[in-house]
């Protein structure tokens, strides 16, 4: 059993990588000419290659129609269709003309030779504008790759389709099916960078097809169908299926702001995605460079399109690697320690020298000395409650016994000195601090030396657990950047994983230091 598995991922291993450099190969020649929309082409790529479709989101002129037929002939002897639809299209124009023969044989079967039932691609500019006849009909030939032709039903080779709008569908048009079938929402809008705008003005117009595109970087359609079977088998990582948990629970959180509704469908056929794209880029696992493709497949209106984004690449960086060991158990247990190590073996507070009276109360003794300048001193000692320490309660003093006296009054102040009156006004006031026996961190005397050894070693336990984590995460983080370039994301987006990776062994550094602050109190 193990020997197939090795040869089914050596089979694997090999597919793809021959995939990733004719795919290099591929968008070289595909993009020359297209400026700033060289990812829109290879995402484009990347949706034909899974068999997802594609939706191009931007106004008219910016090579939405161009994109679609570079995309076409990247493959061996394509077969294209492309229509301008708008509220007088017919099924005519789309599905091929009713057979005039046929109907006068009592059948209504099209003549569908050159229309969209027998295209491998197809691009359908203004979608949103065809007639409800139109789209439904597409709707079944997208779903279930079958066209209804008279009493026929055709299978169709469509590979993908392209549809493109400057609008999305509007709500409770009965267009969300449709919606939902274009995995891929990609906007294409003008040129911004002044530099590449200056180019496309000195520029001869782009050529339809790619110049001097070679017949064996081109993908045949057996080479499609053996990638597509190779794709089902690459796996989604733990680091995927997190990010992915991430991300969907916050779209559920925040679906009422966002209105964005994702379906199990949509879910299923951008996991898809996210193993074609390992694929293509030579690996037989996901990481986390495939994930960003998903903020392309979320978003459902130009409102909530970059908040989904933000979403996505959010979930990314705070992800970093899944490791073997639960950081957040580990997080808790710390805490718990931490806690149990400062209750236990130092003061949580300030110690004071207070004596416990019959009444079962504290109080502080004070030797009180009143002086007068008539009569001599007044001396006697007096019991104040340690109830009023932190107060500016007035209290009379009490004697041994815990009788009130009543001659005198005391006040705290509330930053711990008291003020000590004397009813005969003949004699001074006198200040009273009281004594501090521990201060607030000191350690406590006489603990159980068996309760602090357990305690270190509890400790030192978290902080092998985390030094394991952490080399985990360097090993796996050893060339990830390499592994981490893709055809199909950018280096700024790929740096955010980065990013994230550099943050997460930061903050386990952070949590050892802390481990090592623990050891030395158990000391």
């Amino acid at each position: 059993m193990n020997n197939e598995n090795n040869t089914h991922q050596q089979s694997l291993s090999t597919q793809s990588h021959g995939a990733k450099n004719k795919i290099k190969s591929l968008l070289k020649k595909l993009t020359e000419g297209l400026y700033e929309r060289e990812q829109i082409m290879s995402i484009a790529l990347l949706g034909a290659i899974s068999g997802q479709n594609t939706f191009l989101y931007g106004p008219p002129g910016t090579a939405k129609s161009l994109i679609s037929r570079r995309l076409a002939s990247a493959f061996k002897e394509p077969i294209y269709f492309e229509h301008l639809m708008n509220r007088f299209s017919s099924p005519e124009d789309v599905f091929g003309p009713v057979s005039i023969k046929a109907l006068k044989e009592d059948s209504y079967i099209r003549k569908i030779e050159g229309y969209l039932p027998t295209a491998n691609f197809a691009f359908l500019d203004e979608i949103w504008k065809s007639s409800p006849a139109i789209l439904n009909s597409l709707l079944t030939l997208i779903n279930e790759h079958k066209f209804k032709n008279g009493n026929q039903s055709i299978d169709v080779p469509l590979k993908s389709l392209i549809a493109a709008s400057n609008e999305v569908p509007l709500e409770n048009q009965g267009l969300d099916a449709l919606y939902d079938r274009f995995i891929l929402r990609l906007p294409v809008l003008p040129i911004t960078e002044e530099k590449n705008f200056n180019n496309l003005l000195n520029s001869k117009p782009t050529p339809e097809k790619p110049t001097n595109i070679k017949d064996n970087i081109t993908i045949s359609y057996q080479e499609l169908e053996n990638w597509q079977q190779q794709i089902y088998n690459v796996e989604l990582s733990t680091d995927t299926l997190m990010i992915i948990k991430i991300i969907k629970n916050e779209l559920a959180e925040r679906f009422e702001e966002l209105k964005a509704y994702v379906s199990d469908r949509r879910w299923q056929r951008a996991a898809i995605l996210l193993k074609a794209s390992a694929f293509c880029n030579g690996r037989n696992k996901t990481n986390h460079s495939d994930v960003i493709l998903l903020k392309h497949c979320l978003w459902t209106s130009p409102e909530n399109r970059q908040i989904i984004s933000d979403i996505v690449m959010k979930a990314i960086e705070d992800n970093g690697f899944i490791s073997n060991i639960n950081l957040s158990d580990l997080d808790n247990e710390k805490e718990s320690l931490d806690r149990e190590i400062n209750n236990e073996l130092y003061h949580n507070e300030d110690v004071y020298d207070v004596m416990t009276l019959p009444d079962g109360k504290e109080y502080f003794k004070v030797n009180a000395r009143f002086e007068s300048r008539y009569y001599g001193p007044h001396v006697n000692i007096l019991h104040i409650p340690y109830t009023t320490f932190k107060t500016k309660e007035k209290k009379h003093p009490v004697d041994i016994n815990g009788n009130e006296l009543k001659q005198y009054t005391c006040q705290f102040d509330g930053q711990g000195t008291c003020t000590i009156l004397y009813k005969d006004r003949d004699y001074n006031n006198i200040l009273f601090k009281p004594t501090v026996l521990c201060h607030k961190g000191d350690k406590k005397k006489d603990i159980n030396t068996r309760l602090i050894s357990s305690l270190k070693q509890s400790i030192i336990k978290i902080r092998k657990n985390l030094n394991e984590v952490l080399t985990e995460i360097k090993e796996k983080n050893n060339n990830y950047k390499l592994n981490l370039e893709s055809h199909f994301v950018t280096n700024e987006e790929t740096d955010v994983a980065i990013k994230g990776i550099i943050e997460q062994t930061q903050q386990i550094k952070i949590r050892i230091k802390d481990c090592e602050r623990l050891e030395s109190l158990c000391k």
